[in-house]
């Protein structure tokens, strides 16, 4: 297969203005999808986006270009990511758009696709489109324009879709959850989904102005979920990214409760329950800790390359159902075919009431090893630091010293040039210890 240009493991992502997020691009990406989805079938395709000021104006261009390509537009307006990806196959619809650049600051945004059963686009429809984009935009005759719509009840839907995941015999009632929006595409979701099952809820990260989201607040800034806890004495927080497909929550105590502990909760307790499925998939990031807890409970765990798009494939080539990465992308292929937040915190929540735990007391299932993460920059034009003979040598030394009690990990970013070592060790000196000398290594190396 040709190399795909454009688009990366989570669709296209970039700076607002720059080359790929601009209305030029956007609006040329739009009509070029439009053709190659209608050739397939239907012609309606859904938008939705976060609460990026960019927003607005990438929106704007990809209706533009999907109307000239003759596509039907049905506009969501702000919907967290798995809300766009269930209303794309409940509307029938032939694809669903997402204008958001998740976790990151206001001033990137992105555009990725799903299919109409709610899935990530297959590689060869995304380079597909982008030979589409090789072509000369043309335009449809007048009467073979899309038109646009607004979706007035998607909001609504969704949330009914998020309380329907939730045990009917349960109840929220007598629980004071803080819940951190970061000022995204949750904000007027997370908070009512919880009010309706009953919950007193505390709310941060609901106010979002176009400039302020992930800022401060959210999945990957946790402080303000923190003290939110702590000063309203809540029963536990849980805390969304920008476009509410990942989550991370916070003990009553005010600790973190990573993706890998989320995962081994809802995995644990599926297990109890007999709806666990074949085993769990994680990634090379994921917690040896969350290995071998797993491997005691006598459930199979695999890893998959870093990105919840590998976590699902794998998931799907085996047949199971619960994966993730300890970022807080937590998949249940049961309820949803990409990462929920909402969902994956609703399934945590039913864990500890069947448990009659508190979250402080369902979390200690497994013992986190310490992890030592060091980047370290390379010069792109030179061979990869990773293959150097020198490199390969230090490493082996490291995972023989620490055998089964701890692993070692090298892999390239995919958008900088840098090469993440991380060390996992039982003991955090000896993390720290193997993991500064890799990196010198690497550093001699590059």
């Amino acid at each position: 297969m040709s190399q795909r240009q454009f688009f990366g493991t989570d669709g296209i992502r970039g700076r607002v203005g720059m080359s790929v997020i601009n209305p030029e691009f956007v609006t040329k990406l739009g009509w070029a999808a439009g053709k190659v989805l209608a050739s397939s079938g239907t012609n309606k395709v859904l938008i939705g986006k976060d609460t990026r000021i960019s927003g607005y104006m990438l929106e704007s261009a990809l209706e533009a270009g999907l109307s000239a390509a003759g596509i039907n537009i049905g506009l969501l307006g702000p919907m967290p990511t798995p809300a766009i990806a269930y209303l794309t196959k409940t509307f029938r619809s032939e694809a669903g758009i997402v204008i958001s650049a998740s976790h990151n600051p206001y001033f990137d945004n992105g555009i990725k696709f799903f299919s109409s059963n709610g899935q990530k686009l297959d590689d060869d429809i995304e380079l597909a489109i982008e030979q589409q984009m090789q072509k000369p935009m043309t335009c449809v005759e007048s009467d073979k324009l899309g038109k646009a719509s607004r979706v007035n009840d998607a909001a609504g839907r969704y949330i009914e879709y998020c309380k329907g995941t939730f045990p009917s015999e349960l109840s929220l009632k007598g629980l004071k959850i803080v819940v951190d929006c970061a000022h995204g595409a949750t904000y007027h979701i997370a908070p009512n989904v919880l009010i309706e099952l009953g919950a007193e809820v505390v709310e941060i990260g609901t106010d979002p102005n176009g400039l302020n989201i992930n800022h401060q607040v959210g999945a990957t800034s946790l402080r303000a979920t923190i003290d939110a806890v702590k000063e309203h004495q809540a029963d536990f927080g849980f805390a969304l990214d920008g476009d509410g497909d990942r989550i991370m929550m916070v003990d009553e105590n005010g600790n973190v409760v990573d993706g890998d502990q989320i995962i081994f909760i809802i995995a644990r307790d599926s297990l109890k329950s007999g709806n666990l499925h074949g085993g769990v998939v994680g990634t090379k990031m994921s917690n040896l800790g969350m290995e071998l807890a797993l491997e005691q409970l006598g459930i199979p765990f695999e890893r998959a390359d870093v990105g919840d798009r590998y976590v699902f494939e794998l998931l799907s080539r085996r047949g199971w159902s619960i994966g993730g990465e300890n970022s807080g992308h937590v998949l249940n292929l049961n309820y949803a075919p990409t990462g929920d937040g909402i969902v994956a915190g609703l399934q945590v929540i039913a864990a500890m009431l069947r448990a009659n735990m508190r979250l402080s007391e369902i979390t200690k299932g497994f013992k986190k090893f310490p992890q030592k993460l060091v980047n370290v920059k390379y010069s792109e034009s030179q061979k990869s630091p990773i293959d150097d003979e020198r490199v390969l040598a230090v490493v082996a030394q490291a995972e023989k010293e620490m055998g089964d009690t701890g692993r070692v990990l090298l892999r390239k970013s995919g958008t900088e040039p840098l090469i993440r070592v991380m060390v996992e060790a039982q003991e955090s000196e000896i993390a720290t210890k193997w993991a500064n000398r890799i990196a010198d290594e690497v550093k001699a190396a590059g």
